[in-house]
């Protein structure tokens, strides 16, 4: 698996990042530090990184807004709950909650109530955002000082 995505360089990044950003399980962190150190540029990692998940994120809040609990819970295996409990939070703190979708499993609930509540698009893109550059941010970081 890593010698494909090795092979695939940046678009596999993207396209890994893309994945683990909707709700499917896949661990976009270990990709990033795989190709890292295989000597891939951490710039470069960085954005495709960033932009995949972004991405992702933006797919979840799409089905969000489509306002279907039935097509949450069926495709994107969301439980109404977590799209509840999200809700509450957006309550409280508004689209800037969209800052914590770098947060595994509960970030994909977080971007769907985004979409299932109508926040204002621009803003969740630009908090989610935000959330995506400091996790990818961080872990190229630490990576650099491992490695």
């Amino acid at each position: 698996m890593f010698e494909l995505l090795e092979s695939w360089g940046y678009w596999g990044m993207f396209i890994s990042s893309f994945i683990a950003g909707t709700v499917f399980p896949f661990s976009s962190e270990a990709v990033v530090t795989a190709l890292q150190l295989a000597g891939l540029d951490p710039v470069w990692l960085f954005v495709a990184a960033t932009v995949g998940n972004v991405g992702g994120s933006m797919v979840n809040y799409g089905v969000g807004r489509l306002g279907k609990m039935e097509w949450i819970e069926r495709y994107l295996r969301v439980s109404p709950e977590k799209v509840h409990r999200a809700e509450r939070w957006m309550e409280r703190y508004g689209a800037w909650i969209g800052i914590l979708c770098f947060m595994p499993i509960m970030g994909s609930a977080i971007a769907v109530a985004l979409g299932f509540v109508r926040a204002n698009p621009w803003l969740s893109l630009l908090t989610i955002t935000i959330g995506k550059v400091v996790r990818y941010a961080v872990l190229i970081f630490a990576v650099a000082q491992v490695a």
